[in-house]
């Protein structure tokens, strides 16, 4: 029953408390919906850069096995170069020798698919301590810049980045 002491609400009163609510529900709804909103759009965000690392390090494993494959392969060509570079003059028109030389050429072609290049380090290359190190120095050489007098040992660059650096003799020029 109604308290006689309260005074009776009329319907435009109790219509007005209703939208007053209502009103605070649907604020309540809008803050509720921006926060999820705002929510989901970090969680995208956070997945998609966590989907970039990942392809990152999928790409950066995949070129470390690759470096590490060629490394253990560039010492056999090392010594199939000093090999042919040793040859006898009276063996160099030897058709075994000439198909040796030429396995060392189809094997270049093979690893610059892989994108290896060799190093520039012939005589008179400026030297570059990021792709030439020096392992012999010229003392007694006299000039104003350092040029590599001798390749002792190719270097190589895969994809653009030092894999093994060319070890050289410098001298001044």
């Amino acid at each position: 029953m109604a308290d006689p002491k309260k005074p009776k609400k009329d319907d435009e009163e109790i219509i007005e408390e209703d939208f007053e609510a209502a009103d605070n529900v649907d604020h309540e709804s809008a803050r509720q919906l921006i926060e999820l909103t705002l929510d989901l759009q970090r969680t995208r965000a956070d997945f998609e850069n966590y989907r970039k690392r990942v392809d990152a390090e999928k790409v950066a494993a995949r070129e470390s096995g690759q470096a590490s494959a060629i490394l253990k392969l560039l010492p056999v060509i090392d010594n199939i170069e000093r090999a042919i570079a040793y040859t006898p003059e009276d063996l160099k028109d030897n058709s075994w020798v000439q198909s040796v030389a030429g396995l060392v050429r189809h094997l270049e072609k093979s690893l610059d698919s892989l994108n290896l290049a060799r190093i520039d380090a012939k005589p008179g290359t400026v030297f570059d301590p990021e792709y030439h190190e020096a392992i012999q120095f010229d003392e007694d050489a006299t000039g104003e810049q350092d040029v590599v007098a001798e390749e002792l040992q190719a270097g190589y660059l895969l994809n653009g980045h030092v894999i093994r650096h060319a070890m050289v003799k410098v001298t001044k020029q």
